[in-house]
């Protein structure tokens, strides 16, 4: 009797532990998340100031987890721009020979892309114990998106890296840097003060958005049950 009631509570405890042990192993093929942090712009009254005239940015994305070493993002953006033509260091031409009435400029603008992530090693805690996993992993990200601003609309090429942190089984946090290259020069408003051709990506607005961000996972992926052999 003592020796069936050891075993039955053995038997139990296994059990809790197993499921225990199952749960934690689950991998989300879903998440979704909001963001925060700065913008800036470079273009014709910015062009090589990082992080000058800094603005606010918000967002929001979805992410579909392809497995630990890719996903793939859906984003969209609030982000505000500005910048000043007095702020560059040329002399030639000046701003009365340029005949531009305001020289400076603010905006915001509206922007939805996609973007394809690279992780450098497998994120997760899915399957960590044999496939080397880790709870953080930085990322490169590329993508292709659409910009709309100061009654403008144009596609843009957001490129950037990022790194993430899962802070518990379904709750995770990241930083995020990308750079959107756009397909026009018009999103600040100033027409061409330098008198620059315009090429592909040559003298184009661009804008950079920097966040973080928390996201929570959802919709687990199915697991096939290995076969029981007695």
């Amino acid at each position: 009797m003592r020796t069936r009631v050891i075993h039955t509570a053995l038997t139990l405890l296994l059990l809790l532990m197993t499921n225990n042990m199952r749960a934690q192993e689950l991998e989300y093929a879903m998440e979704v998340g909001a963001m925060g942090g700065g913008s800036f712009y470079l273009g014709d009254a910015n062009y090589s100031g990082f992080y000058k005239h800094l603005g606010g940015a918000v967002g929001a994305f979805g992410r579909y987890n392809i497995n630990p070493r890719m996903a793939v993002k859906l984003n969209a953006l609030y982000a505000g721009i500005s910048g000043n033509l007095r702020d560059g260091d040329n002399k030639f031409p000046t701003l009365e020979q340029m005949e531009i009435d305001k020289p400076d400029f603010k905006k915001s603008v509206v922007d939805v892309s996609a973007t394809y992530e690279l992780h450098f090693w497998g994120f997760g805690t899915g399957t960590a114990t044999y496939k080397g996993n880790k709870r953080w992993a930085p990322y490169i990200q590329l993508g292709l998106g659409a910009t709309y601003g100061n009654s403008v609309f144009t596609m843009n090429i957001p490129v950037g890296f990022g790194v993430k942190y899962k802070f518990k089984d379904r709750l995770n946090v990241g930083f995020d840097w990308a750079m959107h290259f756009s397909l026009s020069d018009q999103l600040d408003g100033i027409d061409d003060p330098y008198r620059v051709e315009s090429g592909f990506l040559k003298n184009k607005d661009s804008y950079c958005v920097t966040s973080i961000y928390v996201s929570y996972d959802f919709c687990a992926k199915l697991r096939k049950c290995p076969s029981l052999e007695y």
